[in-house]
């Protein structure tokens, strides 16, 4: 049951999928107009709630209990509110209009790969 939301589970976290990272960057190298920043992530953001409950189904568990914000706001402070309790919904824009093909824009598909292949 360990394993769920980190305070009210409602920041957003972007993801993205080995194999979307490597081919990002092959398609970057490719692709000279694609110079500059590029954000490398899923076009799928999910809320940490989501994120807890796709990781639970893939790993077979429950992933019910939250970790209380003022947990984590006291054992690590600022840094842990910044990084663990603030989210950011992240879009990966200039990928999407030159056209890269995500293999993985399902989280539950990436994660269930993931755990399968023991990556």
């Amino acid at each position: 049951g360990l394993g769920g939301p980190l305070g009210n589970g409602r920041q957003y976290m972007s993801w993205v999928g080995l194999q979307d990272v490597i081919a990002v960057i092959k398609f970057c190298l490719a692709n000279p107009e694609m110079a500059g920043p590029v954000n490398v992530v899923s076009p799928d953001p999910v809320t940490n709630r989501q994120f807890s409950r796709s990781l639970g189904r893939a790993m077979s568990r429950p992933a019910i209990f939250p970790t209380p914000g003022f947990g984590i706001r006291l054992a690590l402070g600022q840094m842990g509110t910044e990084l663990l309790l603030h989210g950011a919904r992240v879009f990966p824009q200039r990928l999407e209009e030159a056209g890269f093909d995500f293999r993985f824009q399902d989280l539950d598909h990436a994660l269930r790969i993931l755990i399968q292949n023991k990556l």
